[in-house]
């Protein structure tokens, strides 16, 4: 199990590293639109104005609760509104520090569940197709399920999808490639592996 726990570091670190891919580099925005700096000013003193400066939030315009906002509602438009009222700076080292611990929790839990398998499926190829499989089948539902329900656009959805799907994959990949023992007798009960 040790190994596991190697791997998934390596992991996590292979994880950083595509997402830095995806959210650093000039990727990083074309998945997302912008405005001029006089709108986008505009827009800033209305949220500044009007929204709960306490803390972060996740905020419905207009909400649907009573009539006169259902309605608004239905004629639109619409926004939902990821609020936070003091900003952060751009490469944020403590985003950073998060976003890794973040990995590394995923992908230790990804070894573990590798891990159960490990004496069942052998195969690389084998594992790694029930990693691809997990990965789409995660984002897909993590990912595609804003669009629908709120009808919010593709666009955006779709690419955070596929960079969520590509850094798991790879998480995966590594355990797998080198970090998974060939066989678990069933008589281990602590996860030793047996010569």
């Amino acid at each position: 199990m040790i190994r596991v726990f190697i791997g998934s570091i390596a992991a996590a670190v292979a994880m950083f590293v595509i997402g830095f891919v995806f959210y650093a580099t000039p990727l990083a925005n074309i998945h997302v639109g912008g405005l001029g700096d006089e709108e986008a000013a505009a827009i800033q003193s209305v949220l500044a104005a009007n929204m709960d400066a306490s803390g972060a939030d996740t905020v419905l315009v207009p909400y649907p609760d009573g009539e006169a906002q259902q309605r608004m509602y239905i004629d639109g438009p619409i926004a939902m509104i990821h609020y936070n009222p003091s900003g952060f700076a751009l490469g944020d080292s403590g985003s950073l520090v998060g976003g890794f611990v973040h990995m590394l929790i995923t992908a230790f839990l990804l070894g573990g569940a590798l891990y159960s398998l490990a004496g069942h499926v052998r195969d690389f190829g084998a594992r790694l197709s029930i990693i691809i499989l997990f990965g789409i089948a995660a984002s897909v539902f993590m990912h595609a399920g804003t669009p629908i329900w709120y009808h919010q656009d593709w666009t955006y959805h779709i690419y955070v999808a596929i960079a969520d799907a590509v850094i798991f994959i790879a998480g995966g990949a590594v355990i797998a490639k080198w970090f998974l023992p060939n066989r678990i007798d069933s008589d281990d009960r602590f996860g030793e592996e047996k010569a």
